[in-house]
Protein backbone atom coordinates (compact mmCIF):
# COMPACT_ATOMS: atom_id res chain seq x y z
CA UNK A 1 0.00 0.00 0.00
CA UNK A 2 1.11 3.19 -0.99
CA UNK A 3 0.88 6.38 1.55
CA UNK A 4 -1.51 9.28 -0.24
CA UNK A 5 -0.80 11.84 1.75
CA UNK A 6 3.03 12.58 0.24
CA UNK A 7 1.47 12.24 -3.29
CA UNK A 8 -1.43 14.87 -2.27
CA UNK A 9 0.78 17.38 -0.27
CA UNK A 10 3.13 17.26 -3.23
CA UNK A 11 0.54 18.05 -6.02
CA UNK A 12 -0.66 20.87 -3.47
CA UNK A 13 2.44 21.85 -3.33
CA UNK A 14 2.65 22.28 -6.84
CA UNK A 15 -0.59 23.68 -7.58
CA UNK A 16 0.23 26.52 -4.91
CA UNK A 17 3.56 27.51 -5.94
CA UNK A 18 2.20 27.45 -9.61
CA UNK A 19 -0.96 29.58 -8.50
CA UNK A 20 0.81 32.33 -6.41
CA UNK A 21 3.77 32.94 -8.67
CA UNK A 22 0.99 33.38 -11.66
CA UNK A 23 -1.62 35.64 -9.34
CA UNK A 24 1.40 37.94 -7.97
CA UNK A 25 2.91 39.76 -11.05
CA UNK A 26 0.25 41.66 -13.74
CA UNK A 27 0.78 44.35 -16.29
CA UNK A 28 -1.35 47.16 -17.21
CA UNK A 29 -0.39 48.96 -21.04
CA UNK A 30 -4.12 50.22 -22.01
CA UNK A 31 -6.60 52.77 -20.25
CA UNK A 32 -10.24 52.25 -20.78
CA UNK A 33 -11.21 55.81 -20.67
CA UNK A 34 -14.74 55.84 -20.97
CA UNK A 35 -14.53 53.93 -17.62
CA UNK A 36 -12.33 55.56 -16.12
CA UNK A 37 -13.10 59.61 -14.49
CA UNK A 38 -11.72 62.91 -12.97
CA UNK A 39 -13.00 64.97 -10.99
CA UNK A 40 -12.44 68.03 -8.62
CA UNK A 41 -14.26 69.76 -5.76
CA UNK A 42 -13.51 73.13 -4.44
CA UNK A 43 -15.57 76.10 -2.34
CA UNK A 44 -17.08 79.29 -3.60
CA UNK A 45 -18.38 81.48 -1.52
CA UNK A 46 -17.74 78.91 1.31
CA UNK A 47 -20.04 76.24 -0.58
CA UNK A 48 -18.41 72.99 -2.04
CA UNK A 49 -18.65 72.69 -5.68
CA UNK A 50 -18.07 69.66 -7.87
CA UNK A 51 -16.90 69.21 -11.35
CA UNK A 52 -15.34 66.64 -13.81
CA UNK A 53 -13.73 66.90 -17.10
CA UNK A 54 -15.15 64.94 -19.96
CA UNK A 55 -12.15 64.17 -22.41
CA UNK A 56 -8.91 62.83 -21.76
CA UNK A 57 -6.13 60.62 -23.05
CA UNK A 58 -4.49 58.37 -20.85
CA UNK A 59 -1.46 55.52 -21.09
CA UNK A 60 0.29 53.34 -18.64
CA UNK A 61 2.62 51.18 -18.89
CA UNK A 62 2.55 49.29 -15.06
CA UNK A 63 3.97 46.02 -14.00
CA UNK A 64 3.39 45.16 -10.87
CA UNK A 65 6.61 42.99 -10.39
CA UNK A 66 7.97 46.05 -11.34
CA UNK A 67 6.55 49.38 -10.21
CA UNK A 68 9.65 51.47 -10.17
CA UNK A 69 10.18 51.10 -14.09
CA UNK A 70 6.54 52.25 -14.16
CA UNK A 71 5.26 55.47 -16.95
CA UNK A 72 1.90 57.34 -17.15
CA UNK A 73 0.83 59.89 -18.72
CA UNK A 74 -2.39 61.85 -18.95
CA UNK A 75 -3.23 64.94 -20.95
CA UNK A 76 -7.09 66.61 -20.07
CA UNK A 77 -8.47 68.31 -22.73
CA UNK A 78 -9.41 71.68 -20.60
CA UNK A 79 -12.57 72.73 -22.77
CA UNK A 80 -13.91 69.41 -21.40
CA UNK A 81 -14.96 70.71 -18.18
CA UNK A 82 -18.30 70.55 -16.54
CA UNK A 83 -18.21 73.04 -13.30
CA UNK A 84 -21.81 72.60 -13.06
CA UNK A 85 -23.14 75.17 -15.52
CA UNK A 86 -22.24 76.58 -19.11
CA UNK A 87 -21.68 80.07 -17.25
CA UNK A 88 -18.86 78.56 -15.49
CA UNK A 89 -17.77 76.31 -17.72
CA UNK A 90 -17.41 79.49 -20.76
CA UNK A 91 -16.09 81.11 -17.67
CA UNK A 92 -13.76 78.52 -17.11
CA UNK A 93 -12.19 79.01 -20.44
CA UNK A 94 -11.21 82.41 -20.46
CA UNK A 95 -7.51 84.00 -19.73
CA UNK A 96 -7.98 84.84 -16.02
CA UNK A 97 -8.63 80.83 -15.51
CA UNK A 98 -7.77 78.20 -18.01
CA UNK A 99 -7.29 79.86 -20.58
CA UNK A 100 -7.48 77.32 -23.16
CA UNK A 101 -6.92 79.30 -26.17
CA UNK A 102 -3.75 79.49 -25.19
CA UNK A 103 -3.07 76.03 -23.19
CA UNK A 104 -5.99 73.79 -24.36
CA UNK A 105 -4.74 70.96 -22.48
CA UNK A 106 -2.60 69.94 -19.02
CA UNK A 107 -0.06 67.19 -18.89
CA UNK A 108 0.66 65.18 -15.99
CA UNK A 109 4.03 62.47 -16.60
CA UNK A 110 5.25 60.02 -14.26
CA UNK A 111 8.49 60.13 -13.21
CA UNK A 112 8.96 57.90 -10.88
CA UNK A 113 6.75 55.30 -8.70
CA UNK A 114 7.73 53.78 -5.26
CA UNK A 115 5.90 51.10 -3.52
CA UNK A 116 4.50 51.76 -0.35
CA UNK A 117 2.96 48.39 -0.04
CA UNK A 118 -0.54 46.60 0.12
CA UNK A 119 -1.00 47.83 -3.89
CA UNK A 120 -0.59 51.31 -2.51
CA UNK A 121 1.92 53.26 -4.50
CA UNK A 122 3.89 57.36 -4.51
CA UNK A 123 3.87 58.34 -7.99
CA UNK A 124 6.02 61.60 -8.81
CA UNK A 125 5.40 63.43 -11.87
CA UNK A 126 5.53 66.64 -13.97
CA UNK A 127 2.15 68.95 -14.24
CA UNK A 128 2.25 71.27 -16.75
CA UNK A 129 -0.66 73.67 -16.47
CA UNK A 130 -1.07 77.31 -18.48
CA UNK A 131 2.39 76.61 -19.63
CA UNK A 132 3.77 76.08 -16.03
CA UNK A 133 5.44 72.82 -14.48
CA UNK A 134 5.41 71.93 -11.08
CA UNK A 135 6.47 68.25 -9.38
CA UNK A 136 3.55 66.25 -7.82
CA UNK A 137 3.47 63.43 -5.78
CA UNK A 138 0.35 61.32 -5.70
CA UNK A 139 -0.94 58.42 -3.18
CA UNK A 140 -2.31 55.52 -5.89
CA UNK A 141 -4.13 52.67 -4.58
CA UNK A 142 -3.88 49.66 -6.74
CA UNK A 143 -7.53 48.16 -7.08
CA UNK A 144 -7.13 44.86 -8.71
CA UNK A 145 -10.86 43.37 -9.87
CA UNK A 146 -11.60 41.02 -12.34
CA UNK A 147 -9.35 41.06 -14.43
CA UNK A 148 -9.04 44.95 -14.72
CA UNK A 149 -6.55 47.16 -12.32
CA UNK A 150 -8.69 50.13 -10.96
CA UNK A 151 -6.19 53.03 -9.80
CA UNK A 152 -7.90 55.47 -7.72
CA UNK A 153 -6.16 58.62 -6.14
CA UNK A 154 -6.61 62.41 -5.49
CA UNK A 155 -4.20 65.18 -4.93
CA UNK A 156 -4.52 68.75 -4.13
CA UNK A 157 -3.28 71.23 -6.27
CA UNK A 158 -2.84 75.13 -5.27
CA UNK A 159 -4.45 77.15 -8.73
CA UNK A 160 -2.58 79.94 -7.52
CA UNK A 161 0.85 77.98 -8.05
CA UNK A 162 -0.43 77.69 -12.04
CA UNK A 163 -1.95 81.16 -12.34
CA UNK A 164 -5.39 79.77 -12.51
CA UNK A 165 -8.27 82.38 -11.63
CA UNK A 166 -6.25 85.98 -11.53
CA UNK A 167 -7.21 89.26 -11.46
CA UNK A 168 -10.55 89.50 -9.70
CA UNK A 169 -10.64 85.77 -8.96
CA UNK A 170 -7.46 85.92 -6.85
CA UNK A 171 -9.38 86.37 -3.25
CA UNK A 172 -10.72 83.82 -1.62
CA UNK A 173 -13.68 83.61 -3.53
CA UNK A 174 -12.71 80.27 -4.58
CA UNK A 175 -10.45 78.31 -2.75
CA UNK A 176 -6.75 77.88 -3.64
CA UNK A 177 -6.65 74.60 -2.96
CA UNK A 178 -8.49 72.57 -5.67
CA UNK A 179 -9.09 68.11 -4.78
CA UNK A 180 -8.70 66.39 -7.61
CA UNK A 181 -9.27 62.82 -7.53
CA UNK A 182 -9.42 60.24 -10.40
CA UNK A 183 -10.00 56.88 -11.17
CA UNK A 184 -7.97 55.08 -14.14
CA UNK A 185 -8.73 51.57 -15.60
CA UNK A 186 -7.12 49.53 -17.46
CA UNK A 187 -7.45 46.09 -18.26
CA UNK A 188 -4.78 43.07 -17.17
CA UNK A 189 -2.59 42.35 -20.18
Amino acid sequence: MYPRFPRIAALFAILTIGTFSCAQAVEYTQVNTTASKISFTYNQFGSRAYGTFGKFDATVDFDTANPTAAHARLTIDLASIDAGSSDANTELQKPAWFNTAEYPVATFESTGVKALGNHRYLITGKLNLRGITRELQVKVQLKPEKAIGIFDGDIVVKRSDFKIGEGEWADTVVSNDINIRFRIVAPER
